[in-house]
């Protein structure tokens, strides 16, 4: 799943290529959407709130409206110069194309895309916690939000994005590894382990703002793959070489694979689920790339 840093950088190429930019041609394959045309309205900017993406129009027919879409799993956007062969998938995983003058844009896969008036994009971003990539990023905010639940197991609570936005399953596990926690253990007993809401929270921070500007993540300082991670999709601890170990978290249906170095991290944890079990080998790692 595509995490915050990686719908920031994508925002920030999206926003470079078509903002200013007059868009000649829309085309939305998605039912609810199969016969709405933006041709002619100026895209006034792409911006990114936690894993969301706004991408504004106005000047058009719609006047100002704002395309709201959101990669959740496997969804992408792509930039292709005119001419060039399109690689993002099959054409039917296109849902969007917007063209301007030189350059398409297609997002491939996308389980979420609506079309709102600007003044209302609060309907759709309004729940978002603090973004940890937002001009706006507020980490008091966001302290205080990872406090509101004392008994909440603190990977739970930096998957959720009232609490703050952007993090996802792989930040979730580096984070608690660096802060030395495991993600079992409950908000108000981190202070027993070593750590902290406000240093989970800041290491969160710190990690995101690390790789925004790049598509590979490494939250080692090392770009080796293999190497990029300390536990996350690991066999061993990176920095102990000790087993990593996995287990399964969250609601059926929506399960994340947690991991943790039982000797680098302290606090409580399950009884640990082989990697093979959670993640047949179809589900191996995947990277956005624009």
């Amino acid at each position: 799943m595509p995490e915050g840093d990686t719908v920031w950088l994508a925002a920030r190429r999206l926003h470079e290529a078509l903002a200013g930019r007059v868009l000649l041609a829309s085309d939305f394959r998605v039912p609810q959407l199969a016969t709405t045309d933006l041709a002619g309205s100026t895209v006034t900017g792409v911006e990114a709130r936690g894993k969301h993406l706004l991408t504004r129009f106005a000047g058009g027919p719609g006047g100002e409206v704002t395309l709201h879409t959101h990669f959740r799993m496997d969804g992408s956007w792509h930039l292709y110069p005119d001419g060039r062969r399109w690689g993002g998938g099959p054409d039917w995983q296109v849902r969007v194309v917007l063209r301007v003058e030189g350059t398409a844009a297609v997002g491939y896969r996308l389980p979420v895309v609506e079309l709102l008036p600007t003044d209302r994009e609060h309907d759709v971003v309004g729940h978002l916690g603090p973004d940890v990539l937002g001009p706006g990023w507020d980490p008091t905010a966001a302290t205080v939000n990872l406090l509101a639940a004392p008994e909440r197991e603190v990977g739970d609570a930096l998957l959720d994005q009232r609490v703050l936005a952007g993090v996802g399953n792989l930040y979730r596990a580096e984070t608690c590894f660096v802060a030395g926690v495991t993600p079992f253990t409950p908000v108000g007993d981190l202070p027993h382990h070593g750590s902290s809401a406000a240093q989970v929270v800041a290491v969160a921070a710190r990690l995101l703002h690390a790789n925004r500007g790049r598509w590979q993540q490494s939250t080692t300082g090392d770009l080796r793959r293999g190497r990029d991670h300390w536990v996350f999709e690991q066999r061993r601890c990176l920095r102990c070489g000790t087993p990593v170990l996995t287990a399964a978290t969250g609601d059926a249906g929506r399960e994340r694979v947690a991991y943790w170095c039982p000797r680098c991290q302290r606090g409580p944890a399950p009884d640990p689920v082989p990697l093979s079990v959670l993640l047949p080998p179809t589900r191996g790692r995947t990277r956005y790339r624009p």
